[in-house]
C-alpha cells in the first residue's frame, strides 16, 4: 500500500514520527515541516502499516523496541506472512559491497524443506528472504534453491565490486561450480546413476556461467556463529513454518529477534 495523508495522520503525533517509524520508512530525523511530504507515496506492506500504527506516539526507545518484538511474536505465532512482495526494491550504489548468505533447511530428510537468504549491502541492515517451500523435499534441494536465488539476486544487482555469495553447503557449490561441467560434457549424465535435482542444477549452472565474472561463491562453516549464515538459517527454518513457495522479505528491526527464532 502507499502512504497517503489520511494514513500519515494515523501514525504521526503532532506531524512527527518516532525513531523506529522513521527507520521503517527509510527517513532521516528532521525538524521541519517536510516529514509528511517525504512520507507520502512510500510503498509499505500491510504488516508494516500495522506496526507503524502500533508505534504511534512519543515513546521511549525501549518501548518502541518492545512493540516491534511483540508484533513479530504475534506474526510468528499466527503464522502470518511478513510481506506480499517477492522481492522488495533495493536501494544501492554502483560501488556497493554486496554479500549474500544462503541456506537451506529440512524437517526430516526427506521432509518439509525451505530456503533462506541474508543480503548485505554495505553496512546497512541485511535484507532477509524466506521461500521455496517444498512439502516433501531434501536438505540438498533446499540448499540448491537458496544458492539459485542468490544467483538471481546477483544478476539483478549493480556493483563495481565482486558480489560474494556464501553457502555452508559444499554439495550445492560443487554442483554448480565444478561437477556441472563434467556432467554437461557427458550430456548431463554421470557414471553410476542419475543426477539428482538435475533441472535445478542446470538452471543454476547456466545462470552461474552468465554472471560468474561479477560474483564469487565461497563456502562458509554452518552453525558457527557467523551472523549472515545464522540469519539465512533462521529464514530457511521459518519457511517451513510459513510454507511460502515464492520468496518473501522478512520484516524486522532487531537482528537478535531473528537470531532467537527456531533453528534445527
Amino acid at each position: 500500500m502507499q502512504i497517503n495523508k489520511k494514513f500519515f495522520d494515523l501514525i504521526s503525533t503532532n506531524n512527527e514520527l518516532n525513531k523506529t517509524q522513521l527507520k521503517m520508512l527509510d527517513l532521516e530525523p528532521i525538524e521541519d515541516d517536510n516529514l509528511e511530504e517525504l512520507s507520502l507515496g512510500k510503498e509499505i506492506s500491510r504488516n508494516d502499516a500495522n506496526m507503524l500504527m502500533l508505534l504511534k506516539g512519543k515513546l521511549a526507545i525501549k518501548a518502541q523496541e518492545q512493540i516491534v518484538k511483540n508484533y513479530h511474536m504475534v506474526l510468528d505465532f499466527n503464522n502470518i506472512k511478513t510481506s506480499k512482495t517477492e522481492t522488495p526494491s533495493i536501494k544501492q550504489k554502483d560501488t556497493s559491497n554486496i554479500r549474500i548468505y544462503c541456506d537451506g533447511a529440512c524437517s526430516g530428510n526427506p521432509g518439509e524443506a525451505g530456503s533462506g537468504l541474508a543480503l548485505y549491502i554495505d553496512d546497512n541492515l541485511p535484507i532477509l528472504y524466506h521461500g521455496a517451500y517444498i512439502k516433501k523435499g531434501t536438505n540438498n534441494i533446499a540448499e540448491l534453491n537458496a544458492l539459485y536465488k542468490a544467483l538471481l539476486l546477483s544478476q539483478e544487482m549493480k556493483s563495481s565490486q565482486i558480489i560474494t555469495i556464501l553457502s555452508d553447503s559444499k554439495y550445492s557449490i560443487d554442483c554448480i561450480k565444478t561437477w556441472a561441467y563434467g556432467w554437461k560434457a557427458k550430456g548431463w549424465t554421470k557414471k553410476g546413476g542419475e543426477i539428482k535435482n538435475l533441472e535445478l542444477i542446470k538452471s543454476a549452472h547456466l545462470l552461474y556461467e552468465e554472471i560468474k565474472n561479477k560474483i564469487e561463491i565461497k563456502h562458509v562453516k554452518g552453525h558457527a556463529g557467523i551472523e549472515g549464515n545464522e540469519l539465512a538459517d533462521r529464514m530457511a527454518v521459518h519457511t517451513i513454518k510459513a510454507k511460502n513457495e515464492t520468496y518473501e522479505s522478512y520484516s524486522y528491526s532487531n537482528k537478535n529477534d531473528v537470531l532467537n527464532l527456531t533453528s534445527y
